[in-house]
């Protein structure tokens, strides 16, 4: 049986979806290119249950064949962070996974009156060989120290430090790898002034402009199982999300919700990543409100064991009326941070970075249960992940992913854990 639940979205969005209660209520803002928000079409991708899915562009159906090859030629792209919708839990006995009311991601299609960005080619290229192990930005950063602040738990003095100062003496992390002064993203707007409602022109800086330049957001990663704490109240005129601290006028650093005070803090916790492999594997969070690319990086190493930030909806970011969540990126065995936590991979065009196999979304709803959802990245990728996932701890259904087969079948599985219960998202051969 086929059911088309009707949401509503914005022109500037497009989507893609999984059975999991997560709905993708956010969109990516065209890379590389000034952004004035022009006529944009819409794809969105509706499922109930595992098997059944349709695709909608501009409000009539597609093939899953036009919506793939969409994604391949550039025209729409995946998105990140989710919604989780607020579906009873079942008994913690039962092994029937959770059947959420309704389940929704979005992609978008890009700027069209924009230079396009390059787009991998589908290809065949050899098995690459991943870089050398090593532990990702995020993961060796410490949350504490700094020369000028007292790291991650001190507050930060807006408006005081210059826009040439990164700041990591307050508990941001650099990822140097991208080539823009260690900020995950810098969206200039030239055009915003304090007290607008929507922001109508935003510029993505590209790698290898590295200023965080007057009247622009720049945004920053936080050390593992932190999360950034600064966005503005005004977002995309088209429901673009816009993320950082703000370069005034004047060429100094403000706070955006002043209301926190540090530039990072701890999520509701309770889930974990366990790493049973013999080589690394770089999860990827989209860095969103922000450019929503998949830059920040929790890096577990053979053996290791790394929160996964688990954000509380009810306090971090909501777009159009929505709480969201986190979604992450996973990637193959032994790739590194700087071979697959950005855009396009130059290891693997095709199969890491927002072609990462598959994709986990995690985050605490106001019904005060942790949803944590594993399912394939598609349409964008056909790439198949090289090792085995489960979440396992105090879950209340089974939801795994073995041999390239989910719990259940079908496309992902969904589970939750309730209150302070803890789960872990296990590698393993």
């Amino acid at each position: 049986m086929r059911s088309i639940t009707s949401i509503a979205i914005a022109a500037s969005l497009a989507a893609g979806v999984v059975a999991q209660p997560h709905n993708h209520r956010h969109h990516h803002v065209k890379r590389n290119a000034a952004s004035p928000i022009g006529k944009r079409d819409i794809v969105v991708v509706y499922e109930n249950g595992p098997t059944v899915t349709t695709y909608e562009l501009g409000g009539k159906l597609i093939s899953e064949e036009e919506a793939k090859k969409g994604i391949e030629d550039g025209l729409y792209v995946v998105v990140g962070e989710t919604t989780p919708s607020s579906s009873p839990l079942p008994p913690a006995s039962t092994s029937k996974s959770p059947q959420p009311s309704k389940d929704a991601q979005f992609f978008e299609a890009k700027v069209q009156n924009s230079t396009p960005s390059p787009t991998p080619t589908p290809t065949p290229t050899p098995t690459p060989t991943p870089s050398p192990s090593k532990a990702a930005p995020t993961s060796a950063a410490s949350p504490s120290g700094g020369s000028s602040g007292g790291g991650v738990n001190s507050e930060f003095p807006s408006g005081k430090i210059p826009c040439s100062h990164f700041p990591s003496d307050y508990g941001a992390v650099p990822v140097e790898y991208l080539g823009t002064g260690g900020w995950t993203g810098i969206q200039k707007t030239p055009d915003y002034n304090l007290g607008d409602a929507v922001i109508s022109f935003i510029e993505t800086a590209i790698s290898g402009d590295s200023s965080c330049s007057k009247k622009s957001f720049c945004s920053y990663a936080c050390p593992v199982g932190y999360q950034k704490t600064q966005w503005p109240s005004a977002q995309g005129a088209t429901k673009q999300s816009i993320g950082g601290i703000y370069c005034n006028s004047n060429g100094f650093l403000e706070l955006t919700r002043p209301e926190k005070k540090t530039l990072c803090e701890r999520g509701a916790g309770g889930v974990t990543v366990q790493n049973d492999l013999d080589q690394q594997v770089s999860v990827c969070r989209t860095d969103y409100p922000g450019t929503e690319s998949m830059v920040i990086a929790t890096v577990p190493q053979p053996g290791q064991s790394l929160e996964l930030t688990n954000p509380l909806s009810s306090d971090y970011y909501v777009w159009d009326g929505s709480p969201t969540t986190a979604q992450y990126y996973v990637n193959k065995a032994g790739y590194s941070a700087e071979d697959c936590c950005l855009w396009k991979s130059p290891l693997d065009p095709l199969g890491a970075g927002n072609w990462a196999p598959i994709n986990v979304g995690t985050g605490k709803s106001s019904d005060g249960n942790t949803y944590i959802s594993i399912f394939n990245n598609a349409p964008t990728s056909v790439a198949k992940l090289d090792f085995n996932v489960e979440v396992i701890g105090d879950v209340n259904s089974k939801c795994a992913l073995i041999d390239g087969a989910y719990t259940g079948g079908g496309t992902g599985c969904t589970t939750a854990i309730s209150g302070n219960g803890k789960a872990i998202i296990r590698f393993f051969k």
